[in-house]
């Protein structure tokens, strides 16, 4: 009986020693040199685009971990009327995602489960999507010069990046989608099993750990930085700045460079608002190839002249274009609305723009969706009526018509339209309704653009002829407003072309990563911090100046100054490159990243800071201002900031399930015992042994 005890307990001993065996075995084959190669076989890598945490002065929207310790849970796939148990991670297809969070709004059982989103991505997902928007139906409503507020610009706006969500969310690339397919398929295979894929979300913000709820207070304890960057303006043909008593009339002339979307990093906005910005820096090239236009921009009108056609009254004194490329539009207007505040303060920044001067504003807005069966149709939105109005009209009309092609189509918006659509020209309109304004779009009433801050705004939601397009009839119209000639078969009007090849150029530059922002068109000028570009405004960093420490401007904005420097200057005498006279002669420097010396040229090209016209900085402290009634749209600035961060990590790997440690456990505690077990008999048997003997 003992000696079949003691068998059974040494075959016991030699299966475990066999199982301890081969798992040595396995790890001599799986040796690793490194920390780093160890950690690299435990987790996955995963690519993403994250959901952040912003803040105004009512409280917070975006997306961050609930408290302050990272989030771990397993990895499932989306299932209609699905209910949680446990903190999960939700692996949703992008046409479901809009849904999901709604669920999560008004289901607080459900949302309460939910540990965070991994929203999938890739071309044929898109495809499922007609419309995807999440923006509001009326984009920045609070700030509109009319009372219909409620209007619907936005048909397919569902307003769901301006919640609050108290768990992390990711967009996944492509490769990292396919991926976690794969991982939430193993794990509905093994529920039955011990194991089980997690993610690790680490998206901790400072605000959460401060207790700083909103833009205000955050801002006072340093937990966040106030949204904004730099505008950039030039002047076309360049104006001298120490002539301040200059009576020449202005034509302004807008676009915007920042977009926004429900993830920070992938807010591209094609259509809205980068298209405008593209046709706005083709027109610009566009004249700045034309001989006269200086001499154009020069002349004195003597007694008025009998013409064929008309003639805008105005323009008897000669006009002179200034650009001007906007930056935090799309978070309470802050580039237009800090550029207005720095023209009524004469500051620096601005210095050669008289702003009683400004007949007539032109925006340039969402243009790259303007084609249809190889037509190319255009909206001019007005602020209402005046002289000056109706000659940008008429001017519009007249660069349609001497381009000569049935192809390009423009009209002006329907007059039930509540008014002028979300853009820049709020701004104006708002501080003096009488401003002249027109805003060139690529829709009447509603939106063409079915992805408006989306990221799904990208390069395939736009038409590079319709810019094209837009662009010729922006250069074309200026053109006539700088000069006297209405002969629709005048050599010099037809002169002025846009390069069809720097549309497409400044396309994969600004819209693709492929080439992205290490195209030749951008490294001729900057040397860029990323590849892929993103038109999310950022935040404002250091001391705000006219010329801010590089390091501290956005890619984009650095070449768009750098560009729009190049194609508005004439190269300056006697001055070598970038010397200390360069800018005591008036001149900038343009080129100076790529090899450190840079070309001075003669240019009125200048930074603007763009940022809440509420926020004061001082001794490096950002406070939040009184709201001013002199300010109406100040009264209603939501102060937008974002909070700071650490690290922001999203990684996967394999956990054993907490039956399987228990089952553990009651092993190795069997193992003792019949270890113990087995020494007792040994013992005993040994003991019996040395007595017989």
């Amino acid at each position: 009986m003992a000696s079949t005890a003691t068998h059974l307990l040494f075959c016991l001993l030699l299966c475990l020693l066999a199982t301890l065996h081969v798992s040595l075995s396995a790890s001599e084959q799986l040796a690793f040199e490194s920390v780093p190669e160890l950690e690299k076989s435990m987790y996955v890598a995963v690519d993403g685009y994250p959901c952040v945490r912003l803040l105004n002065l009512s409280g917070e929207i975006g997306c961050a971990n609930p408290g302050l310790d990272k989030v771990v849970a397993p990895i499932v796939r989306y299932k209609n009327g699905m209910e949680l148990v446990r903190s999960t991670t939700i692996l949703v297809p992008l046409y479901d995602f809009e849904g999901l969070l709604s669920r999560v709004s008004s289901d607080s059982n459900f949302a309460r489960n939910v540990g965070g989103l991994l929203v999938e991505s890739g071309t044929q997902i898109q495809t499922h999507l007609t419309g995807s928007s999440p923006d509001k139906k009326f984009p920045q409503a609070e700030f509109a010069p009319y009372q219909n507020n409620k209007f619907g610009w936005n048909p397919t706006g569902s307003g769901s990046m301006w919640r609050p969500y108290n768990f992390p969310v990711f967009l996944l690339s492509e490769s990292s989608t396919q991926t976690l397919q794969e991982i939430a398929a193993k794990n509905e295979n093994k529920k039955e099993t011990y194991a089980a894929d997690v993610t690790e979300f680490d998206l901790v913000m400072q605000t959460t750990k401060a207790g700083t709820r909103d833009s205000e207070s955050c801002l006072r304890e340093g937990s966040c930085l106030p949204l904004g960057g730099y505008s950039v303006w030039s002047a076309l043909p360049t104006t001298n700045v120490s002539a301040s008593s200059s009576e020449k009339p202005v034509v302004l002339t807008v676009a915007s460079m920042d977009s926004a979307s429900f993830f920070r990093d992938k807010s591209l906005g094609a259509d809205s608002p980068i298209s405008g910005m593209i046709s706005l820096l083709a027109a610009v090239d566009a004249l700045s190839r034309i001989e006269d236009l200086d001499t154009l921009a020069k002349q004195a009108r003597g007694a008025p002249r009998r013409f064929a056609v008309w003639e805008p009254q105005f323009l008897r004194r000669g006009i002179h274009l200034v650009f001007v490329v906007f930056t935090g539009e799309a978070w309470g207007y802050l580039g237009s609305r800090r550029f207005l505040l720095e023209l009524d303060q004469h500051t620096d920044a601005v210095n050669g723009i008289n702003k009683t001067l400004i007949e007539t504003v032109i925006e340039v807005g969402s243009v790259g969706k303007g084609y249809d069966q190889g037509v190319k149709t255009f909206y001019a939105h007005t602020t209402g009526v005046s002289s000056a109005t109706n000659d940008t009209l008429k001017a519009l009309q007249h660069a349609r018509d001497s381009l000569g092609t049935e192809s390009i189509k423009y009209s002006t918006a329907s007059k039930s339209n509540p008014g002028i659509p979300p853009s820049s020209m709020i701004s104006f309109s708002r501080q003096n309704p009488h401003t002249a304004g027109v805003v060139l779009e690529d829709f009447d009433s509603a939106f063409t653009n079915k992805f408006y801050h989306s990221h799904l705004d990208d390069l395939s939601n736009i038409n590079s002829s319709a810019i094209v397009a837009a662009a010729s009839l922006v250069a074309r119209t200026l053109y006539i407003l700088a000069s006297d000639n209405k002969d629709l078969s005048s050599s010099s009007l037809k002169a002025v072309n846009v390069n069809a090849s720097l549309v497409d150029e400044l396309l994969g530059c600004l819209l693709s990563c492929d080439p992205g922002l290490s195209c030749e068109l951008v490294t001729r000028y900057i040397t860029p911090s990323y590849t892929c570009p993103s038109h999310y405004v950022g935040v404002i960093q250091g001391i705000l100046t006219l010329e801010p420490y590089l390091g501290y401007v956005g890619d984009v904005p650095r070449f768009v100054w750098n560009f729009m420097a190049d194609r508005t200057s004439a190269p300056l005498k006697n001055v070598s490159p970038c010397s200390e006279n360069c800018s005591k002669s008036g001149g900038v420097c343009i080129k100076q990243e790529i090899d450190g010396n840079g070309v001075c040229v003669t240019s009125t090209t200048r930074y603007v800071p763009a940022y809440s016209t509420r926020l004061k900085y001082d001794s490096g402290i950002w406070s939040v201002l009184p709201p001013n009634s002199s300010d109406a749209m100040g009264e209603v600035d939501p102060v937008w900031a974002e909070s700071n961060w650490n690290v922001i990590g999203l990684r996967v790997y394999s956990v054993q399930g907490a039956a399987y440690d228990r089952l553990i456990l009651v092993a190795g505690v069997v193992v003792t015992a019949l270890s113990y077990l087995l020494i007792v008999i040994v013992k005993a048997v040994i003991a019996k042994t040395l007595k017989q003997d």
